[in-house]
């Protein structure tokens, strides 16, 4: 596993009954408050104390994903945690994100790391913004939900990233030399093309 300093200490704290113009102002005043994320769903507020743990895992998932973007030959645009709107209904800030091929408005994919609870409401925010696939990096395990016309359908295999080897994924996220893992990663996939 990636070599952390401390146990994981993301802090959440939730609001209800927040209005949008509210929720603005919020987020006007956390502007430079560096590791603070902010998101909105029709009237409650989620404000999060991402830990350098929660960093360090969303920036190492970050990185495979080039490794395989670059391997397999495909374009495509990191939009890291830039922040979703539907305005007055919804506001999310994703770890990582990407629009797969051409830049899209609505990234192809999200990824939450998660160390505290709220996986529903942070679906939900992502169904109302349109994010055809979200991924949760959770307590060693990718769990990924791909959007339908009545909500999200937990699947195993990336539809938008259909060749890549979830399992494997996985398994380089907790090695614990990130050269190594990086090295693995690379190998492993190169030799599948």
């Amino acid at each position: 596993m990636i070599q952390t300093l401390s146990k994981p200490k993301d802090q959440r704290l939730t609001h209800s009954r927040i209005s949008w113009q509210q929720f603005k102002l919020l987020e006007q005043g956390f502007a430079d408050s560096p590791g603070i994320r902010l998101f909105y769903y029709r009237g409650e507020v989620e404000i999060l104390a991402v830990s350098q743990d929660h960093e360090t895992f969303s920036r190492f998932i970050g990185i495979l994903l080039a490794i395989y973007f670059e391997e397999k030959g495909i374009e495509f645009t990191p939009t890291g945690s830039f922040t979703q709107e539907k305005e007055g209904v919804a506001s999310a800030q994703a770890d990582e994100s990407y629009s797969i091929g051409k830049l899209k408005k609505t990234p192809d994919l999200s990824i939450e790391v998660v160390f505290t609870s709220g996986n529903l409401s942070k679906l939900n925010r992502y169904q109302e913004l349109g994010v055809p696939e979200v991924w949760f990096w959770e307590d060693g395990l990718f769990t990924l939900h791909h959007l339908r016309e009545d909500g999200y359908q937990r699947i195993y295999t990336s539809e938008v990233l259909p060749d890549l080897d979830m399992d494997l994924l996985t398994r380089c996220v907790l090695m614990t030399s990130t050269v190594e893992a990086m090295r693995f990663f690379r190998k492993t996939i190169s030799q599948f093309q």
